[in-house]
């Protein structure tokens, strides 16, 4: 089935979630920032579609569901969609996507409906081909926070308390002794740190959590960091098969490809957006990239090369450094032929 054309749906998996990564992504509100929601213009323009009720099988178990630590922003739908809490900035970016030649690689977008009285993106259920998945879900980029957040946050700077207590769950050694006499950290302060615990800063990419076919859930990632610990991890994911590795590598080298051509990715700071990666055991794979509730737009005529270094200021975002990192590591899991 074709997905560029215009207003296909579009499945947003929600990121893997549990309350044992709220150190990653609690702060970071993924699914979108408050000062998206500034101006409801949108509200007057757009063409409302009532969601009527219906009834939803649990035949087929939603892993997004048992994942979702903000389970409350996803609604199942029917005849393979699903309901995500709208975000005026994802809607933009899902529409400019769809006439992008990254179309094929993101799921496609059938617009905003309504249901219960709270608006939705309505998306297309990505795992509904696949019999029983396996899925994975990649956070890319070398940081995960805009930095219009940075500024805001020195705008108005004020102790944390909460982030301190994070902190020091994860490394209680991370604090200044000034942070630790005051017990608290600025949030600037916090979000740079965070992103040293994991691949993030090393490779441009984490893993957030995997699913197996079996039910077996893992998030505990956050201090994966290490070339060897992500590639032990991957291999786990697809059990050793080296025909699904073929595949998911094969379809990343197309995906860097087509992001080295797409006018959306260098016009665009793509930052908190994730690599799904979805197999089954009948051999079939695919990988989506979804999340586009923190992709902002850049000032005409910046663009961005998405491997240079990021220096406040110059907004890239790593992305193409991870992915160049991701592939290189997918490569080396293969027997090399002599």
């Amino acid at each position: 089935r074709g997905v560029c054309g215009h207003y296909r749906s579009v499945l947003q998996i929600c990121s893997f979630v549990s309350p044992h990564t709220h150190i990653l992504q609690k702060e970071d509100d993924t699914i979108c920032y408050g000062f998206f929601f500034q101006s409801k213009s949108w509200q007057k323009l757009k063409t409302m579609v009532h969601w009527s009720p219906f009834v939803v099988s649990f035949k087929k178990r939603y892993p997004w569901v048992q994942l979702a630590g903000h389970a409350g922003n996803f609604q199942a739908g029917e005849n393979g969609h699903l309901l995500k809490r709208y975000c005026e900035c994802e809607q933009q970016c899902l529409q400019k996507l769809m006439q992008d030649n990254l179309c094929r690689y993101v799921p496609g977008y059938y617009g905003v409906v309504q249901k219960d009285g709270q608006d939705y993106n309505l998306m297309e259920d990505l795992l509904a081909e696949f019999d029983s998945p396996s899925i994975m879900d990649c956070k890319m980029g070398s940081r995960t926070y805009l930095e219009e957040e940075l500024i805001k946050a020195r705008e108005r700077p004020r102790l944390r308390k909460d982030m301190y207590e994070k902190m020091v769950a994860v490394d209680p050694g991370a604090p200044t002794e000034e942070e630790r006499a005051q017990q608290g950290v600025l949030k600037p302060r916090y979000m740079q740190w965070r992103e040293t615990l994991s691949s993030t800063a090393t490779l441009g990419f984490r893993i957030e959590g995997i699913k197996k076919a079996d039910g077996t859930c893992n998030t505990n990632f956050k201090k994966t960091k290490h070339r060897e610990q992500v590639m032990q991890a991957l291999e786990d994911f697809v059990d050793g098969n080296t025909e699904i590795l073929e595949i998911y590598l094969l379809q990343l080298k197309e995906l860097r490809s087509a992001l080295e051509q797409s006018h959306f990715f260098r016009t665009h700071e793509v930052v908190g957006s994730s690599l799904l990666f979805v197999h089954d055991t009948s051999g079939k794979a695919r990988v989506w990239m979804i999340d586009f509730g923190k992709t902002v737009s850049l000032p005409d005529p910046q663009t961005l090369d998405h491997r240079s270094p990021w220096v406040e200021g110059n907004r890239e975002d790593g992305y193409l450094w991870g992915l160049d990192n991701l592939i290189d590591i997918f490569s080396s899991m293969l027997p090399q032929t002599s």
